[in-house]
């Protein structure tokens, strides 16, 4: 199990790569780290936020995948119907696009400050952009 820290603007995160549940999409992403973002608010998904990835190929396909990830997973939607892109659940979501439904791969659960993602959204929402960071812990 490979440990990661995770920073959201002043927010830091423990989490962990779901490796055995997602191996090719643990293993594309472990070796981009460190991994520096944006996150803004989801449209349509609900309380979540992401992180718009174009058309951005990490050449996996569906693994773990889900469309209802709870609050502290981590999907990757890795392209189809709708870009590519990466979901933070802070609350209840239903993963989507204009396209409609989508089921991303949940690959990061973050297991620490589970009582700050409100505030995640929150910032996202009223503030816009946060920085993000993902880095091995």
């Amino acid at each position: 199990m490979t440990k990661l820290k995770i920073t959201i603007a002043d927010m830091v995160f423990d989490a962990r790569l779901e490796s055995e549940k997602a191996p090719q999409t643990s293993a594309v992403f472990a070796a981009r780290l460190p991994y520096e973002s944006k996150v803004v608010h989801v449209r349509w998904s609900g309380e979540g936020v992401w992180i718009p990835l174009g058309d951005l190929d990490f050449g996996v396909g569906y693994e773990n995948h889900t469309s209802h990830p709870a609050p502290g997973q981590i999907l990757l939607y890795p392209g189809g119907i709708s870009e590519t892109e990466i979901l933070l659940a802070y609350g209840g979501v239903q993963f989507a696009s204009k396209m409609g439904q989508l089921a991303g791969n949940h690959f990061i659960t973050l297991t620490s400050n589970l009582d700050l993602l409100p505030e995640i959204g929150r910032r996202t929402l009223w503030q816009g952009a946060q920085d993000i960071r993902f880095e091995a812990a």
